[in-house]
């Protein structure tokens, strides 16, 4: 006595779809027909076809599955690998768990990666600031990343910034200069303590072409002309101040 493809999909705890599914793509045989042209399925098909749904619950793709052939044999080397490429996604999954458990307990940011995430959480941010930031951490290399989110974390806001912050479209010259002097002699203090956070793009993945390209983008995009100017004055004072005979004055 042979199955009807319903009563084999039946006995395989499976679906009258996936067995049609497996033939068209050449995972189980097509069995003979009878003299009524219905299909009459085998003990070799419910065999082979259990196969296939064993390995598919296990996490073996249809091509991998067909990859193995119709053989017997233990799949072990196969098994093994899966194995393997299980276990990485459990550690990455477990990162994940780990990473999602610090935001919704410290309330980071969910557009960060943790370490910028963790570092911003308590800090009052303008909105063009914190966009910026993300944008940053987007284009820094690991070595920077450590370095600016340590700098977030043990620096206090300094009165230079929140004026820059502040600092209206139309401000004038003056304003624009003092401004440009004092984050100037602030910044230059950081990357005292902080060597290596004026050259954000030492270790970027994107290279320095890009990443300079991209924070010129998002600075034009997220600051008023006037802060633009301050923050080109301040860089002026900066390569200023590193000549030998600079006096970081920059006016």
């Amino acid at each position: 006595m042979a199955w009807s493809t319903r009563q084999l999909a039946e006995l395989a705890g499976t679906s009258l779809r996936a067995v049609r599914h497996y033939h068209a793509v050449g995972l189980l045989a097509e069995p003979e027909r009878g003299s009524n042209g219905y299909k009459r399925y085998g003990v070799a098909h419910l065999v082979r076809l259990l196969r296939i749904k064993r390995l598919a619950e296990l996490g073996f793709s249809l091509t991998q599955i067909a990859d193995m052939g119709d053989a017997d044999e233990h799949p072990e080397q196969e098994l093994r690998a899966l194995d393997a490429e299980l276990a990485e996604t459990i550690e990455r999954l477990q990162r994940v768990r780990a990473e999602l458990a610090v935001t919704l307990e410290q309330t980071a940011p969910t557009d960060l990666p943790t370490e910028l995430g963790l570092s911003t959480s308590d800090m009052s941010l303008s909105e063009a600031d914190r966009a910026f930031i993300v944008v940053l951490s987007r284009v820094l290399g690991r070595e920077a990343l450590n370095t600016y989110a340590q700098l977030l974390r043990t620096t206090e806001p300094h009165p230079a910034d929140n004026d820059l912050t502040d600092l209206p479209p139309d401000a004038d010259d003056q304003t624009r200069h003092e401004l440009a002097k004092r984050l100037a002699a602030h910044v230059s203090d950081l990357d005292a303590r902080h060597p290596g956070l004026l050259d954000v793009s030492q270790d970027t993945p994107l290279g320095k072409y890009v990443t300079a390209q991209t924070l010129s983008v998002a600075i034009t995009d997220l600051y008023n002309p006037a802060q633009i100017d301050v923050m080109q004055r301040m860089s002026k004072i900066l390569r200023a101040s590193e000549e030998p005979d600079g006096d970081g004055d920059g006016g």
